[in-house]
């Protein structure tokens, strides 16, 4: 047993080595906390007649062999052991100094059934147990962290913990493991110093005592780390349990609970996931409401499933759905753009598909988050009926298509004069430019950025008009605008016939114009070079040659054949 004297030595030390500062920390006697359970106890917890104050956890003589001087039995209850995917070890039943707390904190024993006497020593009406309040463990303790395990720094399993434990020789003081090499509670808590609250060794504000054992590599930027907003007040408590005014002081008591977790694999506050991350990004901690974004028609819905998501999920083999964690690692996030194809802040270190179709545990390029959904395992949503039909965007991007929207590498045509500054042949798009929140700063808004949710289909950040004989008009198009010049389409400076069809005909942009790319493996009915992809339920074949084809003949040059507007086309030249 640690002296009271070790005990405010070694707090000591590890006071003057933080590198933060912060009000000085006084020592505690063990008078002074709920751990007196004599009379002059200061808890509801507390006997009506016992003055003596080590007696209920320790005795100088009939103690039980195990140090130090034990004066409880033990709980004879069999447990329920934490247990998550990304846990890298293997909770036992409790053991060592575990055990020896559970006499208390399990509610089995009753709080004055001690070896030494021969009578259970009276304690205060209605508490003769521990069996309620924050305290109360029971036997139950999957909503708990572990204890009782053997400590390694990488998962049993051989795959990714997003615990990022540290190595044990790495642990920082005064935490500890026990003489085997186990976490115990005691790993964490001092029975007989309250200094820190909660009995802890060390202060969990800036989570300085989980940063004692875990590490995610990049936790010291994250904006969960470093973020100085408060809760303005509004809505729920997003920090019903925790002891701090900031996100940066709360840390990791944002989300996770040490004991008593609202759901309890990973140990989060609350029971669903998404309220973890809602109860603050809903414009009352965070300054952008994301949670209204996702209340709009078209969104990234992650109230749609439950318990369906897992962060070492196989992006191949996962089934449809769609939570925070999918996009985002609260342990990396942080604020901060990046020029496509890279990966901005908000994303960082989440997993994904690259572009040879092979899972990722940390993509690489942001394209490769997108395809995790939309690619391989479940495919994109079909809006427009084409000619050369693909689901898979993963295969549509591919930068060896004829055509496609430059997200992988900078587009095929080396001349499309309907650009708009900064836009140039060269650049490169993310997925977010067009697929965004309609108020997003990409789109003139002030909204959160990023595709959490739309007024407009298919979780698009502006109109893009796909139903034929739609009158042509800023509106109508307003996606392709951004990027594109209005006057440059209507003036027919990349095609002879683009005024023709969008205003004079009413054709949409999406008739002849596939926006992600067309298959080099599927091609059918000519080069579909431009993106040219024609929507089947508007365009059909030639009645004539029974052909429904493009070919491109040199630079702005090409023919069409086919049906479209009651229009027979046969080999119909442009240049």
């Amino acid at each position: 047993m640690r002296s009271a004297l070790a005990s405010v030595l070694t707090a000591t030390a590890f006071l003057a080595a933080l590198a933060s500062a912060r009000p000085a920390v006084q020592q505690t006697s063990v008078v002074d906390t709920k751990h007196n359970l004599s009379i002059s106890g200061p808890g509801p917890y507390r006997s009506t007649e016992e003055s003596r104050i080590c007696i209920f956890c320790h005795t100088p003589h009939r103690a039980r062999s195990i140090a130090p001087l034990w004066n409880r039995e033990d709980s004879r209850e069999t447990y329920l052991t934490y247990t998550s995917s990304t846990f890298g070890g293997d909770a036992l039943q409790p053991m060592g100094a575990t055990k020896l707390c559970l006499s208390c904190h399990d509610g089995s024993i009753a709080l004055g059934k001690v070896i030494s006497l021969d009578q259970e020593i009276e304690m205060s009406p209605g508490h003769r147990f521990l069996d309620q309040g924050p305290a109360f463990l029971g036997t139950n303790l999957l909503d708990d962290h572990p204890v009782s395990f053997y400590y390694v720094s990488t998962p049993a399993s051989g795959g990714r913990s997003r615990a990022d434990y540290l190595d044990p020789s790495s642990i920082v003081p005064p935490v500890h493991l026990d003489p085997q090499g186990f976490v115990q509670c005691t790993s964490c808590h001092d029975p007989h110093n309250n200094a820190f609250g909660n009995f802890l060794l060390a202060t969990d504000r800036y989570s300085e005592l989980c940063l004692s054992c875990h590490a995610p590599s990049l936790w010291p930027s994250a904006s969960h780390r470093n973020s100085n907003a408060t809760w303005d007040g509004g809505g729920l408590d997003p920090w019903p349990h925790a002891r701090y005014d900031t996100v940066a002081e709360n840390a990791c008591t944002n989300c996770h609970m040490a004991h008593n977790a609202g759901h309890p694999e990973r140990l989060f506050v609350f029971e669903f996931e998404e309220d973890n991350c809602l109860r603050c990004h809903n414009g009352h901690v965070a300054a952008k409401d994301v949670e209204a974004e996702l209340s709009k028609p078209y969104s990234h819905d992650p109230f749609a499933t439950s318990e369906v998501h897992d962060p070492i999920e196989d992006p191949l083999a996962m089934a449809r759905h769609s939570e925070c964690q999918d996009c985002h690692d609260p342990h990396a996030a942080r604020s901060g753009t990046a020029q496509p194809p890279q990966v901005p802040g908000p994303n960082l270190d989440v997993s994904g598909l690259d572009s040879s179709g092979q899972a990722v545990p940390s993509i690489r390029f942001l394209y490769e988050l997108c395809y995790k959904c939309h690619a391989d395992n479940h495919g994109g949503t079909i809006h427009v009926p084409r000619q050369v039909q693909q689901a898979n965007t993963r295969v549509e991007f591919n930068p060896g298509n004829p055509s496609f929207h430059p997200l992988e590498a900078p587009g095929a045509n080396p001349s499309v004069p309907s650009l708009l500054p900064p836009w140039n042949e060269s650049s490169m798009l993310a997925c977010t430019d067009c697929h965004a929140s309609d108020d997003s700063p990409g789109f003139g808004g002030s909204g959160p950025a990023g595709p959490h949710g739309s007024v407009y289909r298919p979780l698009l950040g502006a109109n893009y008009e796909l139903a034929d004989n739609s009158a042509e008009s800023p509106a109508a198009y307003a996606l392709c605008y951004k990027c594109h010049s209005r006057e440059s389409i209507l003036d027919d400076d990349s095609f002879k016939r683009h005024k023709k069809h969008v205003e004079g005909e009413n054709t949409p942009c999406s008739v002849c114009h596939d926006s992600h790319g067309i298959s080099s493996s599927a091609m059918i009915g000519g080069d579909h070079t431009h993106l040219i992809n024609f929507d089947i339920s508007v365009v059909s074949p030639s009645p004539t040659t029974g052909q429904l084809f493009f070919e491109e003949r040199g630079f702005r040059a090409g023919s069409c054949t086919l049906m479209c507007h009651g229009e027979d086309h046969v080999d119909a030249e442009y240049h």
